[in-house]
């Protein structure tokens, strides 16, 4: 019980400890990325409430005889199957820190296939599961040139845009991850059997929260969707209804600050009615292809089609700004890393090595100092 840090096996444990939902979660999660401020395991059972904190201790000292034990090494167990389970935890190299942004982010991910997948930026693409012949070839043309420009794709693998873009995605030898409903051993719908075999057979990888063998429940797809926009860059809808899942996802995607963009269409398509909704509000920009899409996007430069398969997309070197005068303060090191052109908040916290939050109340000192602002893309520095 000395480790600084948990192991798989002990975030296991708190993954299955009961009633450590997001709102106690994200707190904990935060003071841990902050060196020295949750060790473990003492800080966490101090943190944690009695409820929580007696169980897990009872697991810690005494793991069998803790019902935290079976699904601890159920989880194991699969993961020892085959070298294409993973369980991904926020101390794992290949977590997605962009989720880390989010208010209630997932303490384990269960993930099954190319693990690749996640390493190209990526954009989300939703719409409807009963597109027209039109938005079934937006999609995937949206689909084929993000793939083509060094782009993944990420949606949930439901019937409709979110299939085609997916199946389009691995057509063209790209990278797609499909975020479930269910456990990654669980084929929903069943009609995308084929895609399913064809995700795994390719540059593809399932994602869930839930254990491999979860059935699916109404109760988990609005939860499944605040991570498709959450490991996403951007978030396209390219058909969607007045009332539709599709919106949700748009509106969680603006909520975790992410580039929402939506597919203009006929005011008689009613198909098309969410996206002009959106374009209405201001809440999605017009997009009327891949150019006006990465143009919103310029912080990412884009690739070229033949080599698109096998480097991502980089950001962009940052530019010198002489005339903004000198990096100085608590808050140097933050404004050393920002330029004239976008940077994300997740390449700063690689730049910095500081939390999301450490980070987030430098950016809002320097800019109450008139030394940075906020842009479509990310954090820039102004001029003097």
């Amino acid at each position: 019980m000395s480790s600084a840090s948990p192991t798989l096996r002990d975030w296991l444990a708190l993954a299955a400890l009961p009633g450590l939902g997001p709102a106690r979660l994200a707190p904990l999660l935060q003071r841990w990325r902050e060196p020295e401020s949750l060790a473990w395991p003492q800080g966490w059972l101090a943190a944690l409430p009695a409820t929580l904190a007696q169980p897990l201790r009872l697991w810690l000292d005494h793991p069998a005889r803790s019902p935290l034990e079976g699904a601890v090494a159920a989880a194991l167990a699969w993961q020892a199957e085959s070298p294409r389970h993973h369980l991904l935890h926020p101390a794992h190299s290949d977590w997605p820190t962009l989720l880390d942004q989010l208010p209630d982010p997932p303490l384990v991910l269960w993930a099954k296939g190319d693990l690749s997948a996640l390493a190209p930026p990526a954009i989300a693409v939703v719409g409807t599961r009963k597109p027209t012949r039109e938005g079934r070839d937006n999609a995937a043309d949206f689909a084929r040139e993000l793939i083509a420009r060094g782009f993944g794709v990420v949606s949930g693998m439901a019937l409709g845009i979110d299939g085609i873009a997916q199946h389009t995605a691995l057509q063209a030898g790209g990278a797609t991850v499909g975020v479930l409903g269910c456990g990654v051993d669980v084929i929903y719908p069943p009609r995308h059997a084929g895609l399913y075999r064809d995700l795994l057979a390719g540059r593809g990888l399932l994602l869930s929260e839930h254990p491999a063998d979860t059935v699916a429940h109404p109760r988990f797809f609005p939860r499944r969707n605040r991570l498709i926009t959450g490991l996403a860059r951007g978030v396209l809808v390219v058909e969607a209804a007045e009332k539709s899942g599709s919106l949700v996802s748009a509106r969680l995607g603006l909520e975790q600050g992410r580039e929402v963009f939506a597919l203009p269409g006929s005011i008689h398509n009613p198909q098309a009615s969410g996206c002009l909704r959106l374009i209405q509000r201001g809440e999605a920009a017009l997009v009327r292809d891949i150019d006006d899409l990465l143009a919103e996007l310029g912080h990412w430069s884009p690739i070229p089609a033949d080599d698109a398969l096998e480097t991502a997309p980089s950001v962009a070197a940052p530019t010198p700004l002489e005339s903004a005068g000198p990096a100085a303060g608590p808050n140097a090191g933050v404004l050393a890393q920002l330029s004239d052109t976008p940077t994300p908040i997740d390449v700063l916290v690689a730049a910095c090595g500081e939390s999301v939050a450490t980070l987030q109340l430098a950016l809002l000192e320097l800019e109450l100092e008139g030394r940075v602002a906020q842009t479509a893309g990310g954090w820039v520095r102004r001029r003097a």
